[in-house]
């Protein structure tokens, strides 16, 4: 790759930052997709709940996304991880694992977030396949079935009332005494779901589907499925960095234009928002790619 300086580089290059490519693309800006490869969904079975892909799988939807970008000539690509960040006079600086240097005017932050997993043996074997985080991405699978949530108290209660639209056989599982009011506690009851407060020591599984849930006293519980929310953080430590604030959730501050709280640095997908869908960020993906362009005409006007 001749070319170093481009109008914007976008940092991640999966649902979102390809979505903000094609926009930028097609409103004729010299682009710089720099993507390491490791989507946050790569081990989802299939993916839902995003119209025209119902049911596919993520790297199907990736695959045909990034053929389509493609084809703007203006837009490229680069195979690596993003290791540093500077703010210039001009803009940007971003330098690579395998040493290359890259400048742009604008940024835009597609990079998503880490899960935290628990320690729990077999967990990170089910997550994303048996060990679900959103209903409405994944819901409609397990409906009905003989479900369980690792959860405790605020989110443990709403994440119950939550869930129990999908199924009524359903058990909260608070992983140690549990912090739920007495009136959450006799709410989720008198709903018929119940309340176990044994420490859990593995998850039982085939090939990431779940069987059993096995506690720390030597007992298990079959299952059909798992929810949870595990805590996270920024898979990218480039934002904060280059001083962009974060959230109380650890996630990207971002304005209704998708603007960071640094000029010049725009962020979208997964990285600044707890909805976490493809059919989310690549609309927040798009609207960012607009917004850019936007700027950048305004500044130029």
């Amino acid at each position: 790759m001749k070319q170093k300086n481009f109008e914007v580089i976008i940092i991640g290059g999966s649902y979102s930052g390809l979505s903000a490519a094609m926009s930028l693309g097609r409103s004729l800006r010299q682009i710089l997709v720099i993507d390491s490869g490791m989507p946050c969904n790569r081990q989802t079975p299939h993916s839902h709940n995003f119209i025209t892909h119902d049911g596919e799988t993520p790297a199907a939807i990736l695959a045909k996304a990034k053929l389509q970008v493609g084809f703007y000539k203006t837009v490229q690509f680069f195979s690596g991880l993003a290791i540093d960040a500077i703010k210039t006079n001009d803009g940007f600086e971003i330098k690579t694992e395998s040493g290359e240097l890259f400048t742009s005017k604008k940024l835009l932050f597609a990079t998503g977030v880490k899960d935290l997993l628990p320690q729990i043996k077999g967990f990170s074997a089910c997550w994303g396949i048996s060990v679900l985080h959103c209903p409405y991405c994944h819901g409609y699978e397990v409906k009905n079935e003989n479900t369980a949530i690792i959860a405790n108290g605020e989110m443990g209660f709403e994440y119950a009332k939550l869930i129990s639209n999908w199924t009524k056989d359903l058990k909260l599982y608070t992983n140690g005494k549990s912090e739920l009011t007495s009136e959450q506690t006799q709410i989720l009851r008198n709903h018929g779901i119940s309340i176990l407060e044994e420490e859990i020591d593995s998850l039982e599984h085939s090939s990431g589907y779940i069987s059993n849930i096995v506690f720390k006293n030597g007992e298990k519980t079959a299952v059909k499925a798992v929810y949870a929310r595990p805590k996270l953080e920024q898979h990218c430590p480039l934002p904060q960095i280059l001083g962009c604030e974060l959230s109380e959730q650890g996630l990207i501050k971002i304005d209704f234009m998708q603007k960071t709280t640094v000029p010049g640095i725009y962020a979208s997908g997964d990285a600044t928002t707890q909805m976490r869908s493809v059919a989310l960020a690549v609309s927040s993906g798009s609207f960012a790619g607009a917004a850019i362009n936007k700027e950048l005409i305004d500044e130029n006007f």
